[in-house]
């Protein structure tokens, strides 16, 4: 706003003199190896605010370099480009203070963590011979290397309670020790293991799900017996336009075929 004021009316040229120029020069160049070497700690610390009062300290730099090239400009040649200068370097102080305030929000919030992770996370989950899949992993990164996540599992419906208590234990274990994650919470999703039929109408209904364009993947089949249901959870794809039609179509469909059975069907997204 200042420079803008000054742009239509710049009132008085300024002043400089030799020795101001000197000292504007060594403030630059005390304030780049300020700026460097705090957001270096900073990284190494993973401090975020170290990192961003180095950032802070870059960025005064580069507007103390700005003022001292239009006081030579104007020392030397009269050109005044003061005010022109002062807008440019507000842009820069503007999106460094966004720049900041995006990744101290991503720290408190939590961001996203790479897919890259999460596919080594599943695979490692994986290679327990008692887990037959791996679904619904959720990592939520807060900085300094916190991680925290939960995930559900697919086991057989014939395990005990001591046996799921103890697996459990293992994946919290595995990935804790090989990738720095806190497993928060795992869930389980019993399988049927025991029944060819049941296997068959697992089949059926996978087929009937995945003939529709727009699912990704689906999961978490059980079929209860004795309470004549049907529980399956399906992924579909954010880029299919009404995605709450096209799941009430699937799941008409499955009662449809199964019309004895209670279908419980879960709306899931892929994360």
């Amino acid at each position: 706003m200042e420079s803008g004021k000054k742009i239509i009316d710049p009132g008085s040229d300024p002043d400089y003199s030799v020795i101001s120029l000197v000292i504007i020069g060594v403030a630059v160049l005390v304030k780049v190896f300020l700026g460097l070497y705090v957001r270096k700690i900073g990284k190494s610390v993973n401090s975020s605010a170290l990192t961003g009062s180095g950032t802070d300290a870059l960025m005064d730099a580069i507007v103390s370099t700005s003022v001292l090239i239009s006081a030579l400009l104007f020392f030397f040649f009269k050109i005044n480009i003061e005010a022109y200068v002062g807008i440019i370097i507000s842009f820069f102080i503007i999106k460094a203070g966004i720049d900041i305030l995006i990744e101290s929000k991503d720290d408190i919030l939590g961001r996203r963590a790479d897919d890259e992770l999460k596919e080594k996370i599943i695979d490692l989950i994986l290679t327990d011979e008692t887990v037959t899949g791996a679904y619904d992993l959720f990592l939520h990164n807060y900085g300094h290397n916190i991680i925290y996540g939960s995930v559900h599992v697919e086991v057989p419906d014939t395990m005990t309670a001591e046996q799921i208590d103890l697996l459990e234990r293992k994946i919290a274990h595995m990935v804790m020790e090989k990738y720095g994650v806190i497993m928060t919470a795992i869930g389980i999703y019993s399988v049927n293991s025991s029944c060819e039929r049941t296997r068959k109408i697992r089949e059926d209904i996978n087929r009937i799900v995945h003939s529709h364009e727009g699912v990704l993947q689906t999961h978490g089949f059980y079929l209860n017996e004795e309470h004549r249901s049907i529980n399956l959870d399906v992924i579909l794809d954010f880029s299919v336009k009404d995605r709450e039609a096209l799941f009430q179509h699937i799941k008409d469909e499955i009662q449809e075929n199964y019309p004895e059975y209670k279908i419980y069907l879960v709306n899931d997204i892929d994360v």
